[in-house]
Formats: C-alpha cells, sequence, structure tokens
C-alpha cells in the first residue's frame, strides 16, 4: 500500500480538527433565501461552487503554491498568498480560509519538518503573510509526496463533502440523497482536476460574484448555524 494514500486520506479527513465544519461558504444565505432548497438545486450549487468559485480561485492558488513547492520558490508562494488574499472579498471568508490554514499547519508541520512550510507558518504569525488555506494545503501534500493531481482531487472532494453535510444540515436532506450527490459530482471533479493548471493570471477570481455576495449578507443573517 502506498505510504501517499493513508497520507491523503488523513489530509482530506473530515474530522481533522480544523475547524471546517463551522464554514458554509454561503451556502446558509442561499438556503435562508430559499434558492438551495432540496436534492437539485443543492446539487446544483455544489456544481456551480466547484467549476466556477473554487476552480477559479482556490484550486488555481493550490496549483501556484504546489508548483512553487516543487521549485522551492517561497517568493512564489508569497506572490500567491497575496493574490489569494485580494480575491476573497468577503471578510468572513478570508477569515475562514485563514483559521483552516494555520490549524492545518499546526498540525502538520511539527508532524513532518518541511522548510518551506514551517516558514510560511513563521510568516503568517509574525504578519508577513496572510494565511490561506489552499496554499497550505498544497505545502503538506507536497511535503507528504503526494501527487499534485492527487492532492487537488482530495481538495475539490474535500470541498464537496463538507458542502454536501452542510446541505443535509441547512435544507434538511437525507444522507442517502446527500451520497447520491457526492457519487454524481466525481466525474466533474476529474474534469476540473485535468483542467485546474490551465488557469491564467487573467481569469483568476472569475465568476465569484454571486458567491461573494452570498457571503457577505450572511453576516447579517438572522440566525446562524456557521461562521460563514
Amino acid at each position: 500500500m502506498s505510504r501517499g494514500i493513508l497520507d491523503l486520506l488523513q489530509l482530506c479527513d473530515s474530522a481533522l480538527p480544523i475547524g471546517g465544519f463551522s464554514h458554509s461558504a454561503g451556502l446558509e444565505t442561499y438556503v435562508q433565501n430559499g434558492k438551495v432548497k432540496d436534492e437539485g438545486t443543492a446539487r446544483d450549487f455544489l456544481h456551480e461552487m466547484l467549476s466556477k468559485n473554487i476552480y477559479y480561485n482556490d484550486a488555481a492558488f493550490f496549483c501556484r503554491a504546489y508548483n512553487a513547492a516543487e521549485k522551492d520558490d517561497f517568493d512564489a508562494i508569497m506572490a500567491t498568498d497575496n493574490l489569494c488574499n485580494a480575491t476573497k472579498l468577503p471578510e468572513e471568508m478570508r477569515m475562514a480560509s485563514n483559521k483552516l490554514c494555520l490549524r492545518l499547519l499546526k498540525i502538520f508541520c511539527p508532524l513532518y519538518g518541511n522548510s518551506i512550510a514551517e516558514e510560511y507558518f513563521f510568516k503568517i504569525h509574525a504578519k508577513q503573510a496572510f494565511g490561506h488555506y489552499s496554499i497550505a494545503f498544497a505545502l503538506m501534500a507536497h511535503t507528504m509526496g503526494i501527487s499534485k493531481k492527487d492532492a487537488l482531487a482530495g481538495f475539490y472532494y474535500n470541498a464537496a463533502a463538507g458542502i454536501v453535510t452542510n446541505s443535509v444540515k441547512l435544507i434538511p436532506l437525507g444522507q442517502q440523497s446527500g451520497q447520491k450527490i457526492l457519487f454524481e459530482i466525481k466525474p466533474l471533479i476529474a474534469k476540473l482536476v485535468d483542467a485546474s493548471e490551465n488557469v491564467t493570471d487573467e481569469f483568476i477570481g472569475l465568476s465569484s460574484s454571486g458567491f461573494d455576495i452570498a457571503s457577505m449578507q450572511h453576516e447579517r443573517l438572522y440566525s446562524r448555524l456557521y461562521m460563514s
């Protein structure tokens, strides 16, 4: 058995104590305003979140950070950190990304002792870097020796599983419906993994306006179960 498979399973584990369960990425807004209300609309939300928001944002930043780690280019990692922060317009999403990043690095840096991940961790604590989850995920995947495509597939699947779990709780949906959505989204994830490397700078942040507005509106919802 490949050690990389076990490392990827741990990195993508929904039970990893980094607080991912506390964030809905704006889904709570869509549920409260009635736009996401059943299995079909939950599937549509997930499809759009993966293929529009994550594809043109966090997945692209993941690829840049992984490539930089392969070249041991810390300047490129810092540039990616700045670009990632600039495209996360809602405050809740910036804070969520930062918290997930810090907790991920806090768990794995002592276990693997990778210098480039540790330097990123240090820069965040020194207020010299913003700190974002997609970058930390890429750095740790590279440190663990997980291939970029496998790690990116795990990154997409982890996001999809989180959205489905939140949909089951918020709408609510049955567990069978949630698993059906995850089953049906796998071909899209495979397609996005193959294409994510091709997102160039001019397309970064494309098609995120609706998700950004929903995240901003989430800050002022009358009642909230999630932090974002």
